[in-house]
């Protein structure tokens, strides 16, 4: 069993709150990280968009990773949001068992 490090932008902090608190109370995330007042530019039907973004950090077991997008697409509100998952090859032991240990119930029926 693995673990998974998700990065999701966010338009705004209330958004990047609501996502990751509905995450943590279904245990489908063990923690979450928000950044605030992060510029991004990118192409966007056609043209070079730029913007104010918040972005989430979040930490959670491998087997919950279809769940955990699932969920974020349902409260997203851009049309194609940035949902990007990585696989964590080694890490400070302890901390990923509490990572194991904190969404649990979620893996339960995963």
């Amino acid at each position: 069993m693995g673990i998974m490090i998700f990065y999701v932008t966010c338009s705004d902090e209330a958004e990047a709150r609501k996502i990751a608190k509905s995450l943590l109370e279904e245990r489908l995330i063990a923690c979450a990280n928000i950044y605030t007042g992060i510029s991004s530019l990118y192409w966007w039907e056609g043209k070079i968009q730029e913007d104010n973004e918040v972005v989430i950090i979040l930490k959670t077991k491998e087997e919950l990773t279809q769940k955990v997008i699932a969920k974020i697409k349902a409260l997203h509100s851009y049309e194609c949001p940035c949902i990007l998952s990585f696989s964590v090859k080694e890490g400070y032991e302890p901390f990923l068992n509490w990572i194991k240990k904190e969404t649990e119930e979620a893996g339960r029926d995963a």
